[in-house]
Parts: structure tokens; sequence; C-alpha cells
């Protein structure tokens, strides 16, 4: 265990120490932070390869006491490094990624270039070796008895934890909050996309009972034929629904107490940054109007606990890195917030 006798939650944060300032080691933690440092078929907006650093740095800035569980930051969090080759990796790839979506957009056939023919393949090879890179790394935690988060990152990163998850835990939900479905089949020929890592989290495991959306705005045709001749499987509430429900008189209590109700036992939340609105994340890779201020969604999370349900995992993606740390600085309260409400729905 660590010694935190020397340590003063008061006092401010120390950037010699880990994420929040806190004085652990991976060793002494419970809950390990893994960065992935990936956004090679980002579509958009990038930087959310280097969003951990900006992150770290920020999280400094927070009052380490949470009201819902003063102490839960005792159990201890770290943030792994950024593995340097990875993030290389992603960077050469995005590069190649970037010419190819700029000669699809363009009407070209990839079939008649050769050059964009092995692009593909290095691209849709490369995001194979990040799924298993990731599988890898949070399987290995979780056999240690770690609890753990991934912090992207696009989010097309947490494939290979949810197939750990499911390996431990059998069957779960995944609760997403995102601006996107994320339904999309190899969207732009990616079989890994950013933009199809629940058509593929539904399609490769079996455990995964729910998947449950919120604050769904920006979807496609196809997304909605499949959302709607799912069986359930997949439940969309959809941010104009949302909204128009209270606009007719329906609180977010009622609508959370909804959500809530039809989620499993076990739920890993899949938290996309531009899920909120976005003047608190205007850096986001695919900002839309609309979404989530903080507080309805932690007051959900809180919710989740309440019922008794489990929380198993998060994941927290798409954080923008923009010529201010504002992304950052919201990117970090989420990710505290979770942090905590991680280990109390854990208890030793």
């Amino acid at each position: 265990m660590a010694d935190l006798s020397q340590f003063d939650p008061n006092s401010v944060g120390n950037p010699n120490n880990n994420i929040f300032g806190l004085p652990f080691s991976e060793d002494d933690a419970r809950l390990i932070i893994l960065p992935v440092p990936w956004e090679v078929t980002v579509s958009y907006g990038a930087g959310t390869a280097r969003a951990s650093d900006h992150v770290r740095r920020a999280s400094t800035q927070i009052d380490i006491f949470d009201a819902e569980n003063p102490e839960g930051w005792k159990q201890g969090f770290y943030l792994r490094e950024v593995d340097k080759k990875l993030l290389m990796k992603s960077d050469y790839l995005r590069k190649e990624a970037e010419l190819y979506i700029d000669y699809i957009s363009r009407g070209q056939q990839v079939e008649e270039n050769q050059f964009m023919r092995k692009t593909l393949k290095d691209v849709n090879e490369g995001s194979a070796y990040l799924n298993r890179w990731v599988y890898d790394q949070t399987k290995s935690l979780l056999s240690r008895g770690k609890l753990v988060a991934l912090l992207g990152g696009d989010h097309s990163t947490p494939l290979g934890y949810f197939k750990a998850i499911a390996e431990k835990h059998a069957d779960f939900g995944i609760l997403q909050i995102d601006a996107h479905c994320d339904l999309r089949i190899g969207y732009s020929g990616f079989t890994y996309s950013h933009a199809s890592i629940m058509y593929n989290a539904l399609e490769e495991i079996q455990g995964l009972k729910t998947l449950l959306q919120v604050g769904i705005r920006d979807y496609s045709a196809g997304e909605l034929d499949l959302i709607n001749n799912s069986n359930d499987r997949i439940i969309t509430y959809f941010d104009r629904d949302v909204k128009c429900r209270q606009y007719e008189g329906q609180s977010w209590k009622q609508i959370a107490d909804e959500i809530v109700g039809r989620l499993p036992q076990k739920v890993h939340i899949s938290f996309d940054i531009d899920g909120l609105d976005p003047k608190l994340c205007p850096n986001a890779g695919t900002p839309v109007h609309g979404g989530f201020e903080i507080e309805e969604l932690f007051y959900l999370f809180s919710k989740i606990l309440k019922s008794g349900r489990q929380l198993i995992g998060f994941d927290l993606l798409e954080i923008g890195v923009g010529e201010t740390d504002w992304d950052a600085n919201v990117g970090a309260r989420v990710l505290w917030k979770l942090c905590n409400l991680l280990v109390k729905s854990n208890p030793v």
C-alpha cells in the first residue's frame, strides 16, 4: 500500500505525482487507467491520440474530494505512460488514412489504385494490431485484480477491452454516451473504424447482451434500420426524443430511471466526450450541436449504482486538443467522477 502519511489532499496538486497529483504507483493503485494513443480512422478533427497527456496536466487542478465517495481516491488511481511506439504507429497510419479518405471522398475507385489498396490493407491490419494490444493489456490488468479504465484515443480503441471484460464477467451491457451511433459497417472501408466500434462489438462479443445508447443525434438510415431490427439488443435514446419528452413535462429523473431499468446487472460505460454539449468539448473530433450537461450524466451514472447494478469498467474517448486545455479540463473532471464511481461500485 502507498504511504499517504505525508500526502496532503487539501494542498496543490503535485505534478511530479501521477494523475490528479496522487502519490500511487501501479502496484499500489487499485484502478489502472490505460491510455490508448490512437486516432487512425478519425474522419474529421484529429488530436485525440495525445489527449491523455493533456488530461494528466489538467487533472492536478481538481480538488480530490468527491461528495459521493470521499475516501475513494485512497484506493489509488494510476495512469500508465503512453506507449510511444503505439503513438508512432498511429501517426504513420493516420497520414496514410487521410490520403485514402481524401481519395474516396472524390469518388475515386480503390480497386483501380494499387497504392490505395495497399493503404487500406495497412490501416486494417494496424487496427487489428491495436485491438490485440488493448486486449492483451486489459486482460493482464484484470487478471491481476485491477479495475481498468481506458483513456483515448478515438472510439475504435475499446474493442479489445470489451472482449477482455466479456471473458471475465460473461454477460454485460454497454451504456454508450455519444452523439453518434457508431454502428456503421466498415465505414470508409476501414473494418475497425471509430464509426464502427459498436457494430463490431455486437458482432464479435456474444456476452454483450445490451447496447444502450444515450444522446445520439447524428446517424444514418442504415444505423436506424439496424437499431429497429435488433430485437432490443440495441436500445437508443435519441437526443431529440429525450428533449421532446422533457419539453412535454417529463423530468430527467423519470427518463433516467427508465434508462437504468433497461440495463443489465453488469454495466460498462463507453463515454465519447461528444455526447456532451459541444461548449464543453469544442475540439472533439466530430462535434454535434445538442447533447448533455455533465451533471445530467453524473446523475444518470449515480442512479446506476443506486439501483444495485455493478459498474465493471469504463472508457473515456475522443477528448480533443485545442489552443487551450479546456477540453482536457472537462475530460479530467469526467475521468475523476468515473474513477470514483468505479471503485465505489466494486467495494473491497
